[in-house]
């Protein structure tokens, strides 16, 4: 199968039409990123977005890794001589490697096996003449192959032998795979229980001691949890369906009569299947539940980041930030508007030393020194203690005092970025930088942080690592150019973003920059060592220069259409600074005079639309947020209380929001809403701020319960009881026990024993 088959496959699954997927897919092979082709070649993809361009990217990856293990297979069956049009155009045929690799296993390379030993004994023909299931007697049959130099001792050898070979037929068997593959799926149960003796050191799978549950509707939290608890030898875990049922698969295709040879294909069957195929089935969907799982708990993961990576920024203003504790004080720096460290000291307003007088004083002091206009808090040990003191200082009104999340911020402190940056400041001061920074702009300094160690994930470590750092990029990435960069003060990390650049050619724009000053326009930047045309063009359309040569460096508009808003301008008999800088004038431009081949109607638009507002931020505003004054500890939590709170993550099961007191609540899936809620994302965003209420304190476990509901305490209908799908049909069976047992006493009443 060519490309070209692979690209009308690719439309029909996505509902795009099979130019679109032709079109993306050369951009793609001509290595142009995501965001460079849903942004500016509109044209050409018929304006797909970034989720499609990708979708195309991927599945097309896929169907070429499945071309090239069909040539490999292929290939491998033609070198045993074994290679017949028939299964030439079986193999080319497959459409998953499931199925490919069903229709290899018989010619597939195989240690030494129980079949290969009998056929070493010469017992094939014995198994054929027995497998034909013809009315013989499969004893007296038998006695012909009994050969003690071949090493058959007894009749009984000899049929365990045949048996034992038309087991490996019946697990080589495409059809009975596929249709095991499929009862496995769709009938099979994921069947979990503690290890005996372990039940103290295994609480926290408590959950799962006796369950069961469908594989094909079992959530990504709970197929992940269970397979933790099995690798952490707490739990064991079996996979399938009922033995009978696929048995009766097996037996339907293979047992062709009723007599003696066939109950020894029966037996051969059994033996197949609990010794070959139960346990391939078994990895296969194991695989298969555990990837479907994973792609569940990815999307969640990318979804959170995305979230936290756009939170709104407060901007380029003077900042101090505080890395607050206790005993060794709280560190303290001094950040200008572009995040540069202006100064740094250690503070101890709390307890034990409680130095309120001199630690006001110094903050004072500095706030006014260094001109501050915001006061950055963690949100870690002392931050509510910290918080109060700064409010009761005196500060000037206009200084904003926020807390911030600081989740990473000490893998930042400790990682070789924050030693590049800062060589000669310890963990804590590069930690309160981080804090600081963060509350500019989270996107710029989120980007510097491992995005497993953010915090915002489910079960991160679980998944697949590969999948999930390609996910984890692309999510980045979108955002990095989906806001811009300005390339005169970007760090290193955040250029490495930018489509079309990578960490070498980041490296390479910081290191001229340092050496020759501030671009000045973007034409600038092809001076730069080793960035060629081809990356030129991917990358100029999201690198910003504010108060540059030209006034539209500053914007998301490409140099590439500069000559034609140069004409539009002169149509207009305006320059372009004065058409940027006039809305009406803007919206007057006649669009349909300026499409041609290259530029069609999209591209107009979007420039029309970046015209009216060059270079803004596209993030939301930012906004003052402040937690509950004197709820500082779990211990001041009393059930009823309603806070206000910050959500810091979103799970399948429901969404973990920080009230300020160390230790983020849960609010259920079930507590999201007055109405059914399926999904969390329906609801709520990461960062969002929220109205909650404490339905639960559990000190010991350190867990808080929360709802968002309007009346939480109010009896939950039961539309909204989210009980687990494993228990709601335990609960079901019982009811249906206790009726029928019900029925069965009115009868002996009424009709006697």
């Amino acid at each position: 199968m060519s490309d070209v088959n692979h690209y009308s496959k690719i439309a029909s699954e996505l509902g795009v039409k099979n130019d679109q997927v032709v079109s993306t897919a050369g951009l793609l092979d001509e290595g142009a990123t995501i965001p460079f082709i849903s942004r500016y070649r509109k044209e050409v993809t018929g304006s797909l977005d970034e989720v499609q361009v990708a979708a195309i990217r991927d599945r097309l990856q896929q169907l070429r890794d499945l071309e090239k293990r069909k040539e490999a297979i292929i290939k491998s069956i033609e070198e045993q001589g074994k290679l017949t049009e028939d299964l030439e155009a079986r193999v080319l045929a497959a459409e998953t490697m499931s199925l490919l690799e069903d229709i290899y296993l018989p010619y597939k390379p195989k240690r030494r096996t129980k079949g290969t030993i009998a056929r070493e004994k010469g017992l094939e023909p014995l198994a054929n003449q027995i497998f034909a299931q013809e009315r013989l007697q499969p004893e007296t049959i038998a006695k012909d192959f009994v050969d003690e130099e071949k090493g058959v001792q007894t009749v009984e050898e000899a049929l365990q032998g045949a048996r034992d070979i038309m087991a490996e037929w019946v697990n080589e068997d495409a059809e009975i795979r596929k249709n095991l593959r499929k009862l496995f799926i769709e009938e099979g149960k994921f069947t979990s229980r503690v290890i005996p003796g372990k039940e103290q050191e295994a609480m926290k799978y408590k959950d799962y001691f006796d369950w069961e549950e469908p594989i094909k509707s079992a959530p990504s939290h709970r197929v992940l949890a269970m397979r933790r608890g099995e690798k952490e030898l707490f739990l064991m875990l079996d996979t399938g369906p009922p033995e009978a049922a696929a048995l009766e698969v097996i037996e339907k295709r293979v047992i062709k009569a009723n007599n003696l040879c066939a109950e020894q294909v029966s037996l051969a069957i059994k033996d197949g299947y609990k010794r070959l195929l139960k346990p391939s089935m078994e990895t296969e969907v194991r695989l298969y539940s555990k990837k479907k799982a994973d792609e569940a708990a990815i999307k969640v993961f990318t979804e959170n980041l995305r979230q936290l990576l756009l939170a709104s920024p407060l901007g380029e203003k003077s900042v101090m930030a505080i890395d607050p504790g206790f005993r060794t004080g709280c560190k303290l720096v001094c950040l200008g508007p572009q995040g540069q460290l202006l100064q740094n000291e250690t503070i101890y307003p709390n307890e034990p030393q409680k130095k309120t007088m001199e630690s006001g004083a110094l903050v004072k002091y500095l706030v006014e020194r260094h001109q501050i206009e915001a006061i950055a808090i963690g949100n870690g040990t002392a931050s509510r203690e910290t918080e109060l003191f700064f409010k009761n200082i005196g500060l000037p009104p206009e200084v904003l005092i926020v807390m911030v999340n600081e989740s990473g911020a000490s893998i930042y402190s400790a990682s070789d970025v924050a030693r590049e940056e800062f060589p000669d400041y310890d963990l804590t001061v590069r930690g309160a930088v981080s804090i600081g920074r963060r509350l500019m702009d989270p996107l710029a300094e989120l980007v510097k942080i491992d995005a497993k160690s953010i915090g915002v994930g489910q079960y991160q470590h679980d998944v697949d690592q590969t999948a999930l750092k390609n996910s984890l990029d692309d999510t980045v990435m979108s955002c990095v150019n989906g806001v811009g960069v300005e390339v005169n003060t970007a760090s290193r990390q955040l250029l490495t973003y930018v489509s079309g650049l990578g960490p070498s050619l980041a490296q390479n724009i910081v290191a001229f920059r340092n050496e020759h000053g501030p671009f000045k326009s973007r034409e600038d930047i092809r001076k730069v060592p080793r960035l060629g045309d081809k990356a030129y063009e991917q990358a100029a359309g999201f690198l910003r220069i504010r108060n540059g040569a030209n006034p539209l460096d500053s914007s998301a508009v490409h140099p590439e259409r500069y000559d034609l808003i140069e004409k539009m301008a002169k149509d207009m008999g305006v320059s372009v600074e004065q058409l940027i800088k006039d809305d009406q004038l803007v919206q007057k431009i006649p669009l349909s005079k300026y499409v041609d081949e290259q530029v069609g109607l999209p591209t107009l638009q979007d420039i029309l639309e970046e015209l009216g507002k060059p270079g803004r931020d596209p993030r939301e505003q930012f906004e003052i947020f402040q937690f509950q004054e004197g709820i500082n500890e779990m211990k001041d939590l009393k059930v009823g209380m309603e806070l206000p709170g910050i959500v810091t993550n979103i799970t399948q099961f429901g969404a973990f929001v920080d009230i300020g007191v160390h230790q983020d609540g849960l609010v259920h899936l079930s507590q999201l809403a007055d109405r059914f809620v399926k999904d969390p994302k329906e609801v709520v965003t990461v960062t969002q701020k929220v109205q909650v209420t404490v339905m639960e304190v559990d000190l010991l476990r350190k867990r808080i319960g929360l709802s968002m509901k309007s009346d939480p305490f109010a009896k939950a209908t039961q539309e909204n009881k989210s009980e687990n799908p494993g228990k709601k049909r335990k609960t079901k069976k019982k009811e249906e026990n206790e009726s029928m047992a019900e029925k069965l006493n009115l009868l002996k009443q009424k009709f006697g024993k």
